[in-house]
């Protein structure tokens, strides 16, 4: 079969990149990796994988030039499976215990559970933090149960017992995602296995705050001094945090109320002899800032100073997200410059503040204006969050080439596009009737392993439809069928298989129950979730 030009063309960009970069291999290792990665992104075919492997022909992959390509792919699961599979069958693979982490982070993020778990009974032992990635990702998707097992499953398969620290790491995890009673029920099983301390109590203290059980919350701080424990800054601080966060600032009384609470917990932190820092003050003036006092805020920011407190990049970001918000950007520009003068590095959030005030006035000028300087003075690393600001913005303006700049810059960035940021341009070109751009950016996004939203889909679908491009839509069906989206014949067969390998490698570390592996439930979630959207959409 003759070769594809464009395999042609990567391969003689890989010849000369060889020859002008690859010399030197481990002289700059982030700069290799550059290279590499963009070689793979803009050279790989999604429907003959291994072209992406015989692309790196030749090329000597070290540990630290895979991990910091792996950091590249981070947004493009598939192409970063290939390049891992591509180091793991060289004679001498660079494959270290992080390449593993970032790949398992990697896939579990789009959900892709039983590969996951495959590379974690790939590692040479498993490690505990491999176990801890994927339970974050578990929980972060609902899958909360699942996560616990994999926890309970640490020690058969890394052959010692989780930590304190990795048992903290579960309870801040399940209440981060507002999983708090199943968090409080795992606690109260297992307290006395685990030394319960301070961090354990703050966490649940904290997560019990953020739903707004305040009076569960306060139980728990009752019993943490009753067991002899003694709360510190950092737990009188979250609960101050819950009662200032969820808190309704209108009308006035509300938020008048707001600030006696808080006052009260000073007072508490008094009297026990804890002095209050910069974050229990920056608590209180974000709820100035929520509350639009721009003189408030600016008084107490004031007061910090002659307490001696210095302000951090959240304390002036919650400053002049305020400044903003009541349209004195005058001032927000002064008191950034003040910021960077005091030594403090404002950051993408503070940046942020700007553009969600220009976009709220419909003002692209000055947006476009404050972005190029940010891109030629290299002020800060834009976020995908600050990506997808502008992104949205200069949509609704209809500026498509400027979004097609800032997708470009997001891009060579490696800060993203993720999934939110291509669910947002598919649907703003859908409004714009740009039916054609929209179907290619949403088949590059499920060539970068990214599930689209059930929405997405019949977003898609229906402007398809009713501008009478059936053909394309067919055509774009066609391609997802190449994508080898699973059939459920198919899934069940791979998790059946999975399961066989889980109770064999289970035989060897000891018994475990067949509960070990639950890909059953893992599949439904993450290989299926395409099949079946596409499926509703054909009937």
């Amino acid at each position: 079969m003759a070769q594809r030009p464009f395999f042609s063309s990567s391969l003689l960009l890989l010849r000369s990149a060889r020859r002008r970069r690859f010399s030197s291999l481990s002289s700059n290792p982030q700069n290799d990796a550059e290279l590499v990665s963009n070689i793979l992104l803009h050279h790989h075919n999604p429907f003959h994988a291994m072209e992406s492997s015989l692309q790196l022909h030749g090329i000597t992959l070290s540990p630290d030039l895979l991990h910091h390509t792996l950091l590249r792919l981070k947004h493009n699961s598939k192409i970063a499976l290939v390049l891992f599979h591509y180091a793991n069958s060289l004679p001498s693979p660079p494959l270290t215990s992080h390449a593993f982490h970032l790949l398992i982070d990697i896939v579990a993020k789009v959900r892709q559970y039983d590969v996951a778990w495959q590379l974690i009974l790939q590692m040479d032992p498993p490690t505990s933090a491999a176990f801890l990635i994927l339970i974050r990702r578990l929980i972060a998707s609902g899958l909360t149960r699942q996560a616990v097992r994999a926890f309970d499953d640490i020690d058969t398969f890394v052959q010692t017992p989780p930590t304190s620290q990795d048992f903290i790491f579960l309870l801040d995890t399940l209440c981060k995602y507002g999983h708090v009673k199943l968090a409080a029920e795992v606690f109260n099983r297992r307290k006395h296995e685990y030394a319960a301390d301070v961090k354990m109590y703050t966490v649940l203290v904290c997560g019990w705050c953020k739903i707004g059980r305040f009076d569960t919350a306060e139980r728990f701080l009752e019993e943490m001094i009753e067991r002899g424990v003694e709360p510190n800054v950092v737990t009188y601080n979250v609960f101050l945090d819950g009662i200032c966060r969820r808190a309704s600032l209108h009308p006035e009384d509300r938020f008048q109320r707001t600030i006696r609470d808080a006052q009260k917990m000073f007072d508490e932190m008094s009297s026990r002899g804890i002095e209050p820092d910069v974050t229990s003050f920056s608590i209180v003036l974000h709820v100035y800032s929520r509350a639009h006092k721009p003189e408030l805020c600016l008084d107490k920011l004031k007061e910090m100073r002659e307490k001696g407190i210095c302000p951090t990049v959240a304390t002036y970001t919650s400053v002049v997200k305020c400044l903003c918000s009541c349209g004195r950007l005058e001032e927000a520009e002064e008191l950034l410059g003040e910021m960077v003068r005091s030594g403090v590095t404002p950051s993408a959030a503070t940046y942020n503040c700007f553009f969600k005030e220009y976009r709220g006035r419909k003002d692209a000028e000055s947006a476009l204006k404050l972005y190029r300087k940010m891109k030629e003075e290299g002020l800060f690393a834009p976020t995908v969050h600050t990506y997808n600001i502008l992104v949205g913005m200069f949509l609704q303006l209809n500026r498509v080439e400027i979004v097609r700049e800032i997708w470009d810059d997001m891009k060579e960035s490696g800060a993203g596009p993720d999934l939110d940021s291509y669910t947002m341009l598919i649907h703003g070109l859908c409004e714009k009737q740009k039916w054609r751009d929209a179907c290619q950016y949403f088949v590059e996004m499920i060539e970068k392993g990214l599930l689209p939203q059930k929405v997405t889909f019949e977003t898609l679908y229906r402007g398809l439809i009713q501008s009478d491009m059936l053909r394309t839509w067919r055509r774009l069906k066609k391609k997802l069928d190449e994508e080898s989206i699973e059939s459920p014949k198919e899934a069940l067969a791979k998790s059946e298989a999975l399961s066989i390998q889980f109770n064999r490698t289970s035989d060897k570390a000891g018994a475990v129950t067949a509960r070990t592996c639950p890909t059953d439930l893992m599949i439904k979630h993450s290989n299926l979730q395409l099949h079946r959207d596409k499926r509703n959409l054909e009937e």
